[in-house]
């Protein structure tokens, strides 16, 4: 049977000092400043068919790992810990052989980032030559500003597995398409570069409640784009819960990528809902 997996969701013990990115997104972020834990998420992926999730980092901070993996240690559904630390850090070889076998990746958001100094710097590609040595795949939160150099980072690491969070954030305008357009087509062409069907509802206007039908038309040229270049081998659904509901619903998020998806084969879709999570945070079947 095909392991269906949310391959993008977070968990959090609210508090104000670590969590002061919420401050950047919308007024209504007052929604998210509570504590979201196993136990609200667990129905969502059984009622919409789902095996489990992989928890991906919140908290830029050196408990977030650990954090995790005692919620994992405690809820059989999280299927993979994608942690936090310092890629750029002097003590980084010892950090991450505490976690060989127990995390599948690491995330180092870089979003907020003016250009790609970071990215590019030698802290960095140490810090990712250090996650191939060890067999870490690294999520890159980044925007279209970014995929040049994340083009950069994937040629110089060809071994190393890199996946796209929330399609790099694109801004969903027809100037802003083109330019993403553009350099996500660069960036797939990278075999060892993934991409995640996630974070749009939050790029897009709320969904209409009194709307009955889910309308996905905002939606289809971008879908449409990685679905050609990444193929299903390379793309995998995340909801982005909890942070998703900022605009929408969990179900919402799952019915508008089994909506559009709905015209792939059986095989392509199982890709797409979980086997290509599955395949790139090496995360095996019960």
């Amino acid at each position: 049977m095909a392991l269906r997996l949310d391959a993008h969701q977070h968990f959090w013990r609210y508090n104000d000092t670590d969590f002061s990115w919420m401050d950047n997104v919308w007024i209504e972020s007052n929604i998210l400043r509570q504590d979201y834990l196993p136990a609200h998420l667990e129905p969502y992926l059984r009622d919409n068919g789902l095996h489990g999730s992989i928890a991906v980092q919140a908290r830029q901070t050196d408990s977030e790992t650990d954090f995790l993996l005692q919620l994992q240690s405690e809820n059989s559904f999280i299927k993979g810990i994608v942690g936090w630390t310092d890629l750029t850090a002097e003590n980084l070889q010892s950090t991450l052989s505490r976690y060989v076998g127990n995390v599948s990746g690491f995330r180092h958001p870089l979003e907020n980032e003016s250009d790609g100094d970071v990215m590019l710097g030698a802290p960095f590609r140490r810090g990712i030559r250090m996650l191939e040595d060890f067999n870490f795949t690294i999520d890159l939160l980044v925007r279209p500003h970014h995929l040049q150099c994340c083009v950069r980072l994937a040629d110089d690491f060809p071994n190393q597995q890199f996946v796209i969070d929330h399609l790099a954030k694109p801004d969903y305008s027809e100037a802003g398409f083109q330019t993403w357009a553009s350099d996500i087509r660069t960036l797939s062409e990278r075999e060892n570069v993934f991409c995640k069907l996630s974070g749009m509802v939050t790029g897009l206007p709320p969904l209409d409640p009194e709307d009955d039908e889910l309308a996905i038309d905002d939606y289809l040229p971008y879908l449409d784009l990685v679905l050609e270049q990444f193929t299903p081998k390379r793309l995998m659904f995340g909801s982005g819960w909890p942070v998703c509901t900022l605009a929408a619903t969990f179900d919402e998020v799952y019915d508008i990528t089994n909506l559009y998806i709905g015209k792939l084969s059986t095989r392509e879709q199982e890709l797409i809902m979980g086997e290509s999570a599955a395949l790139f945070y090496n995360i095996e079947p019960a």
